[in-house]
Protein backbone atom coordinates (compact mmCIF):
# COMPACT_ATOMS: atom_id res chain seq x y z
CA UNK A 1 0.00 0.00 0.00
CA UNK A 2 1.41 3.10 -0.83
CA UNK A 3 1.12 5.67 2.08
CA UNK A 4 3.14 8.64 0.22
CA UNK A 5 2.06 9.72 -3.54
CA UNK A 6 3.58 12.29 -4.94
CA UNK A 7 1.81 13.32 -8.41
CA UNK A 8 3.26 15.68 -10.72
CA UNK A 9 4.83 18.15 -8.80
CA UNK A 10 6.74 21.26 -9.50
CA UNK A 11 7.36 24.52 -7.03
CA UNK A 12 8.32 27.76 -7.98
CA UNK A 13 10.48 30.26 -5.74
CA UNK A 14 10.22 34.21 -7.02
CA UNK A 15 13.64 35.60 -7.01
CA UNK A 16 14.45 39.65 -6.58
CA UNK A 17 16.87 40.73 -9.18
CA UNK A 18 17.23 43.83 -7.31
CA UNK A 19 18.29 44.34 -3.43
CA UNK A 20 15.44 47.29 -1.63
CA UNK A 21 16.75 48.88 0.64
CA UNK A 22 14.83 52.50 1.29
CA UNK A 23 11.16 52.90 1.66
CA UNK A 24 10.73 54.60 -1.64
CA UNK A 25 12.54 51.31 -3.62
CA UNK A 26 10.20 49.46 -2.08
CA UNK A 27 7.16 51.49 -2.89
CA UNK A 28 8.84 51.42 -6.51
CA UNK A 29 9.10 47.86 -5.96
CA UNK A 30 5.36 46.92 -5.38
CA UNK A 31 4.41 49.10 -9.44
CA UNK A 32 7.45 47.50 -10.77
CA UNK A 33 7.47 43.98 -9.36
CA UNK A 34 7.09 41.77 -12.58
CA UNK A 35 10.11 43.51 -13.66
CA UNK A 36 12.24 42.79 -10.21
CA UNK A 37 11.59 39.27 -9.75
CA UNK A 38 12.02 36.38 -12.07
CA UNK A 39 10.90 32.80 -11.61
CA UNK A 40 12.96 29.83 -9.78
CA UNK A 41 11.84 26.20 -10.74
CA UNK A 42 12.78 24.18 -7.41
CA UNK A 43 10.84 21.07 -9.04
CA UNK A 44 9.46 20.08 -11.88
CA UNK A 45 6.87 17.30 -12.47
CA UNK A 46 7.92 15.05 -10.06
CA UNK A 47 6.20 11.78 -9.72
CA UNK A 48 6.93 8.86 -6.95
CA UNK A 49 5.06 6.55 -4.58
CA UNK A 50 6.79 4.99 -1.35
CA UNK A 51 4.67 1.71 -0.21
CA UNK A 52 4.02 1.61 3.62
CA UNK A 53 7.72 0.20 5.17
CA UNK A 54 9.68 1.20 2.86
CA UNK A 55 12.66 3.01 3.69
CA UNK A 56 13.21 5.55 0.33
CA UNK A 57 16.09 7.75 -0.43
CA UNK A 58 16.41 10.91 -2.48
CA UNK A 59 20.16 11.65 -3.78
CA UNK A 60 21.20 14.55 -5.95
CA UNK A 61 23.41 17.91 -6.30
CA UNK A 62 23.08 20.38 -4.25
CA UNK A 63 20.56 23.13 -5.49
CA UNK A 64 18.42 20.09 -6.93
CA UNK A 65 15.47 20.36 -4.95
CA UNK A 66 15.75 17.42 -2.61
CA UNK A 67 14.79 19.31 0.72
CA UNK A 68 12.34 21.36 -0.89
CA UNK A 69 10.76 18.11 -1.85
CA UNK A 70 10.73 16.99 1.84
CA UNK A 71 9.19 20.34 2.85
CA UNK A 72 6.60 19.83 0.70
CA UNK A 73 6.05 16.24 2.19
CA UNK A 74 5.69 18.10 5.29
CA UNK A 75 3.43 20.39 4.46
CA UNK A 76 5.73 22.89 5.57
CA UNK A 77 5.38 24.25 1.98
CA UNK A 78 2.66 23.65 -0.69
CA UNK A 79 3.54 22.87 -4.21
CA UNK A 80 2.46 25.32 -7.16
CA UNK A 81 1.58 22.51 -9.39
CA UNK A 82 0.62 19.03 -8.62
CA UNK A 83 -0.52 16.82 -5.64
CA UNK A 84 0.55 14.80 -2.50
CA UNK A 85 -1.27 12.19 -0.80
CA UNK A 86 -0.08 11.47 2.26
CA UNK A 87 -1.73 8.91 4.59
CA UNK A 88 -0.19 8.21 8.25
CA UNK A 89 1.60 10.33 10.77
CA UNK A 90 4.18 12.20 9.71
CA UNK A 91 7.05 13.44 11.64
CA UNK A 92 9.77 15.78 9.94
CA UNK A 93 13.57 15.96 10.72
CA UNK A 94 13.98 18.83 8.48
CA UNK A 95 14.47 22.12 10.95
CA UNK A 96 15.24 20.28 14.30
CA UNK A 97 14.50 21.88 17.13
CA UNK A 98 11.79 24.41 15.40
CA UNK A 99 9.61 26.20 18.30
CA UNK A 100 12.52 25.81 20.73
CA UNK A 101 12.66 29.29 23.35
CA UNK A 102 15.92 29.73 24.31
CA UNK A 103 14.45 31.55 27.88
CA UNK A 104 12.87 28.22 28.77
CA UNK A 105 14.64 24.99 30.09
CA UNK A 106 15.38 22.23 28.11
CA UNK A 107 12.48 20.17 30.06
CA UNK A 108 10.28 23.06 28.98
CA UNK A 109 11.15 22.77 25.65
CA UNK A 110 10.75 19.43 25.53
CA UNK A 111 6.73 19.85 25.94
CA UNK A 112 6.87 22.71 23.59
CA UNK A 113 8.54 20.76 20.56
CA UNK A 114 6.50 17.47 21.15
CA UNK A 115 3.46 19.10 21.22
CA UNK A 116 4.41 20.78 17.55
CA UNK A 117 5.11 17.13 16.75
CA UNK A 118 1.37 16.04 17.64
CA UNK A 119 2.28 14.23 20.88
CA UNK A 120 -0.03 15.53 24.39
CA UNK A 121 1.32 16.36 27.64
CA UNK A 122 0.69 12.68 29.14
CA UNK A 123 2.11 10.97 26.17
CA UNK A 124 5.34 13.28 26.98
CA UNK A 125 5.40 12.52 30.72
CA UNK A 126 5.50 8.66 29.71
CA UNK A 127 8.89 9.13 27.74
CA UNK A 128 10.25 12.01 29.08
CA UNK A 129 12.83 10.20 30.65
CA UNK A 130 13.80 8.30 27.58
CA UNK A 131 13.91 11.61 25.71
CA UNK A 132 16.92 13.07 28.09
CA UNK A 133 18.77 9.05 28.23
CA UNK A 134 18.64 9.15 24.78
CA UNK A 135 19.73 12.34 24.37
CA UNK A 136 22.51 11.82 26.83
CA UNK A 137 21.02 15.39 28.54
CA UNK A 138 19.69 14.25 31.58
CA UNK A 139 21.71 16.47 34.39
CA UNK A 140 21.20 19.33 31.97
CA UNK A 141 17.40 19.26 31.86
CA UNK A 142 16.82 22.15 33.96
CA UNK A 143 19.10 24.39 32.20
CA UNK A 144 17.71 27.17 29.67
CA UNK A 145 18.24 26.24 25.92
CA UNK A 146 20.14 29.50 25.64
CA UNK A 147 22.93 27.55 27.49
CA UNK A 148 23.79 24.36 25.36
CA UNK A 149 25.72 24.20 22.95
CA UNK A 150 24.51 23.26 19.24
CA UNK A 151 25.32 19.71 19.63
CA UNK A 152 23.01 19.51 22.91
CA UNK A 153 20.30 21.39 20.82
CA UNK A 154 20.22 19.56 17.99
CA UNK A 155 20.66 15.91 20.41
CA UNK A 156 17.74 17.00 22.49
CA UNK A 157 15.82 17.86 19.21
CA UNK A 158 16.53 14.85 17.56
CA UNK A 159 15.81 12.59 20.29
CA UNK A 160 12.17 14.48 20.93
CA UNK A 161 11.18 13.96 17.45
CA UNK A 162 12.07 10.35 17.29
CA UNK A 163 9.93 9.65 20.39
CA UNK A 164 7.16 10.87 18.71
CA UNK A 165 6.72 7.37 17.30
CA UNK A 166 5.42 8.61 13.99
CA UNK A 167 4.14 6.32 10.96
CA UNK A 168 6.35 8.18 8.24
CA UNK A 169 9.76 9.74 9.35
CA UNK A 170 11.05 12.41 6.44
CA UNK A 171 14.76 12.62 7.33
CA UNK A 172 17.01 15.43 6.02
CA UNK A 173 20.89 14.37 6.58
CA UNK A 174 19.82 14.19 10.26
CA UNK A 175 22.57 11.49 10.92
CA UNK A 176 25.25 14.66 10.74
CA UNK A 177 23.16 15.27 14.24
CA UNK A 178 26.41 15.00 17.19
CA UNK A 179 29.59 14.00 17.32
CA UNK A 180 30.25 9.96 15.71
CA UNK A 181 29.28 7.97 18.63
CA UNK A 182 25.87 9.93 18.96
CA UNK A 183 25.48 9.46 14.68
CA UNK A 184 25.84 5.73 15.26
CA UNK A 185 23.41 5.65 17.99
CA UNK A 186 20.94 8.00 15.70
CA UNK A 187 21.77 5.41 12.65
CA UNK A 188 20.75 2.40 15.02
CA UNK A 189 17.24 4.01 16.09
CA UNK A 190 16.45 4.79 12.25
CA UNK A 191 17.45 0.76 12.10
CA UNK A 192 15.32 0.11 14.79
CA UNK A 193 12.20 2.04 13.24
CA UNK A 194 12.83 0.05 9.91
CA UNK A 195 12.61 -3.39 11.97
CA UNK A 196 9.29 -1.99 13.32
CA UNK A 197 8.04 -1.38 9.66
CA UNK A 198 8.13 2.18 10.17
CA UNK A 199 8.11 4.28 6.61
CA UNK A 200 11.34 6.80 5.95
CA UNK A 201 12.31 9.12 3.30
CA UNK A 202 15.89 9.54 3.63
CA UNK A 203 18.23 12.47 2.05
CA UNK A 204 21.43 12.29 2.24
CA UNK A 205 24.90 12.98 0.93
CA UNK A 206 26.23 9.96 2.60
CA UNK A 207 25.92 7.18 -0.44
CA UNK A 208 26.98 4.38 2.09
CA UNK A 209 24.20 5.61 4.49
CA UNK A 210 21.72 5.80 1.51
CA UNK A 211 22.84 2.08 0.40
CA UNK A 212 22.76 0.60 3.84
CA UNK A 213 19.37 1.83 4.58
CA UNK A 214 17.19 2.28 1.07
CA UNK A 215 15.46 -0.45 -1.08
CA UNK A 216 14.95 2.29 -3.71
CA UNK A 217 15.91 5.48 -3.87
CA UNK A 218 14.64 8.86 -6.46
CA UNK A 219 17.80 10.77 -8.33
CA UNK A 220 16.94 15.08 -8.72
CA UNK A 221 18.87 16.19 -11.06
CA UNK A 222 18.44 20.47 -11.76
CA UNK A 223 14.83 20.26 -10.15
CA UNK A 224 13.84 17.34 -12.50
CA UNK A 225 13.28 13.73 -10.85
CA UNK A 226 14.51 10.31 -12.72
CA UNK A 227 12.36 7.65 -12.07
CA UNK A 228 12.73 5.65 -9.09
CA UNK A 229 14.35 2.26 -9.17
CA UNK A 230 16.75 0.19 -6.68
CA UNK A 231 19.21 2.19 -4.88
CA UNK A 232 22.37 0.67 -6.19
CA UNK A 233 21.32 1.96 -10.01
CA UNK A 234 20.31 5.48 -8.88
CA UNK A 235 23.44 5.50 -7.07
CA UNK A 236 25.61 4.44 -9.87
CA UNK A 237 23.79 6.90 -12.40
CA UNK A 238 24.29 9.77 -9.72
CA UNK A 239 28.04 8.67 -9.95
CA UNK A 240 28.24 8.79 -13.36
CA UNK A 241 26.05 12.09 -13.63
CA UNK A 242 29.01 13.49 -11.41
CA UNK A 243 31.58 12.35 -13.73
CA UNK A 244 29.64 14.04 -16.51
CA UNK A 245 29.47 10.51 -18.28
CA UNK A 246 25.58 10.75 -19.15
Amino acid sequence: MSVIIVDNVSKRFRIPKEKRSTLFQNLVGVVKRQLEYEEFWALQDVSFQVEKGETFGIIGRNGSGKTTLLKILAKVLYPDRGAVTINGRVASFLELGVGFQPELTARENVYIYASILGMGKKQVDKVHDDIFEFAELKKFQDMKLKNYSSGMYLRLAFSTAIHAHPDIMLVDEVLAVGDEAFQKKCLAKIEEFRRQGRTIVLVSHNLGTVKQLCQRSLLLDNCISVAPATTDKVVTDYLKLLQGTT
